[in-house]
């Protein structure tokens, strides 16, 4: 089967397509062919290097992806031969034409959804559902701000809390993406390249704030999302690229709670709540995944420069 595999931690030129043996799975595992794989910002820090959790090598890339069930080991009884599903994990890398799987990380895909929508499920949705659940304890009636809310967690995100009855603000950098924005949900959306549009967003609060500020950037937002809150607000910090001063007395004043998250961290019991709400709004069609590019699987190593640029718009797929 053809994978893309890492010999070396480096620059986007380390991606190497390469024939390698197809895996056989255990009595305990699934073998999923893989139709579609969701590219990641974290999938480029574990490449560079630079990431605190690095996998030995050499080692396939990622984690999420979408496909049909090629064989199931005799132990297990969650799937079948032939299912259409979405993984969470794989023990062999999602970069690839096949990949092994424990059948806690397999989970069904609805047949409204497509193989390319369903490699952007898991770990944008999972981290926006558990951001702003498990991390913030939203609640239905709070006002939520989702920093770059045109990404792939910024449209997960839009769209659960909105569908869970959250006064929802998002920001984008472009035109284009500000109308995904709002044709997920979002009941306000701002330019944040603009001048002052955080004061600008805080006064459709009623100049109190927001209860919940969902950060993907916190290395450049941090210090204003700080004084943006409402008393008892919370920021979670989903992503950072660097260091950043602020203001502890900002906090202070708010008994306000900086909050970071890793999905990794999530317990199994948290995982399996995350993966039940997920599965009932991807039914229910209140979840509808957002694709912004597919590109060939050879192609990995463009997809890599792509995901880390601005103006995201969804989700990057990379295709089989």
């Amino acid at each position: 089967m053809k994978a893309i595999r890492v010999d070396q931690f480096g620059g986007p030129d380390v991606l190497r397509s390469n024939e390698v043996p197809t895996p056989q799975a255990s009595s305990k595992q699934l073998l999923v062919r893989v139709k579609a794989i969701g590219v990641n910002p974290v999938e480029t820090y574990i490449r560079s290097g630079i990431y605190p959790m690095l996998p030995p090598l050499p080692y396939t890339p990622g984690k999420d992806a979408a496909g049909v069930v090629e064989a199931a080991g005799a132990d297990v009884t969650s799937a079948r031969v032939g299912d259409r599903v979405y993984i969470s994990g794989t023990s062999t890398g999602a970069y690839a034409e096949f990949c092994l799987c424990d059948p806690d990380d397999v989970h069904r895909l609805p047949d409204n959804i497509s193989f390319a929508q369903g490699a952007g499920i898991s770990t944008s949705y999972a981290t926006a559902y558990r951001a702003l659940f498990q991390r913030a304890k939203a609640l239905p009636g709070e006002s939520v701000l989702i920093h770059g809310a045109s990404g792939g967690v910024g449209t997960a995100a839009t769209q659960i809390a909105r569908a869970a009855g959250l006064l929802v603000f998002g920001t984008a950098g472009t035109g284009r993406g500000k109308n995904l924005v709002l044709e997920n949900g979002a009941h306000h959306v701002f330019d944040h390249q603009a001048p002052n549009y955080l004061e600008r967003a805080v006064a459709l609060t009623d100049g109190r704030g927001f209860d919940v500020i969902i950060e993907m950037l916190a290395n450049v937002n941090l210090a204003n999302d700080l004084t943006a809150l409402a008393k008892g607000g919370r920021v979670v910090v989903v992503g950072n690229r660097g260091k950043i001063e602020i203001n502890p007395r900002d906090a202070m004043s708010r008994d306000a709670h900086i909050l970071g998250m890793v999905l990794g961290n999530a317990t199994a019991a948290e995982l399996t709540s995350i993966y039940a709400a997920l599965g009932a709004g991807l039914e229910n069609g209140s979840l509808r995944p957002v694709v912004g590019k597919e590109l060939p699987l050879a192609t990995a190593a463009k997809a890599h420069e792509a995901v880390l640029e601005p103006g995201a718009y969804g989700k990057i797929v990379l295709i089989p």
